[in-house]
């Protein structure tokens, strides 16, 4: 029988927690979000707008800056600088992916290291990997991964854990994490040759290549753990990589598209804010 991961449910309850704690630090001490929007994509609005209604659920105060698509580089560039000098905004948060024209090595590159929300600035990860107990915040995507392993009680240890992703900063990375955790991890990307044989080889597969449907149930496991990050929209529906209703009876956990992974990773990045604001107050 397979188990659905409800990622809606497991969201509510780390934003109670993060709601509760905010709660009690009293009046106008809030933690503060600045998300930079750039272009027209109507998913990555939809996605901003979706952070700051929940931002609000929880105590986190938002700040917008939106930027057209034709923006010079160096006005971003500018808006970074401005926001890692005030010393009101705990996090900052470049909403990706960026238009073609911009360079968002160099962008993200360009955030204080201490208000990197989303973790993936070179400092941090490098941080992330070389600290074995993986105290330092880590990416919200990779803290997703976990946190479902950790509520299914799967023990990481000794397992194969498949990341298939077109990203090295994100593939590699998470390998490096789970590795340390003991697992058995692999970054390979979607056009890899022996792809079927090391994704039916998988304890866990962990997808994040935005194409629609992508895994099929001839491609796993029995009884793996499928852990779906990619989303994709066609003509008003959203499709995750996995083929759910094709995976769904052979996989042992699966997560849906949509209400699986987003939801919990919306509540991680609030998760990562607080933590930073908890570090500015304490002067770390």
């Amino acid at each position: 029988m397979t188990n659905i991961i409800n990622g809606k449910l497991i969201a509510e309850k780390i934003k109670d927690k993060i709601a509760k704690e905010i709660s009690e630090f009293g009046d106008n001490k809030r933690p503060n979000l600045a998300i930079i929007l750039v272009g027209n994509r109507n998913d990555s609005k939809l996605y901003v707008d979706l952070k700051e209604k929940e931002a609000k659920k929880v105590g986190i105060d938002t700040h917008i800056y939106k930027c057209a698509s034709n923006t010079p580089e160096s006005e971003i560039l500018d808006t970074i600088d401005y926001l890692n000098k005030d010393k009101k905004i705990d996090a900052i948060l470049v909403q990706l992916p960026l238009p073609k024209n911009y360079n968002t090595d160099k962008i993200i590159l360009a955030i204080d290291s201490r208000k990197d929300v989303d973790r993936f600035h070179p400092d941090n990860l490098k941080k992330l990997l070389h600290a074995r107990n993986h105290k330092e915040a880590m990416p919200p995507l990779f803290k997703v991964v976990l946190k479902i392993l950790k509520g299914i009680e799967f023990d990481i240890k000794n397992t194969k854990i498949c990341i298939l992703a077109n990203s090295d900063i994100f593939g590699k990375s998470l390998v490096g994490v789970l590795s340390c955790l003991g697992a058995e991890a692999q970054n390979i990307k979607p056009d890899e040759k022996k792809l079927s044989k090391e994704t039916q080889e998988a304890d866990v597969l962990i997808t994040a290549v935005g194409k629609a449907q992508f895994i099929k149930k001839d491609m796993i496991k029995k009884d793996a753990v499928i852990i779906d990050i990619g989303i994709t929209r066609e003509q008003g529906k959203i499709y995750g990589d996995v083929d759910f209703d094709d995976v769904k009876e052979r996989a042992k956990f699966i997560t849906p598209v949509p209400g699986g992974v987003g939801p919990i990773t919306i509540a991680m990045l609030f998760e990562n804010v607080l933590e930073l604001y908890k570090k500015r107050v304490k002067g770390l």
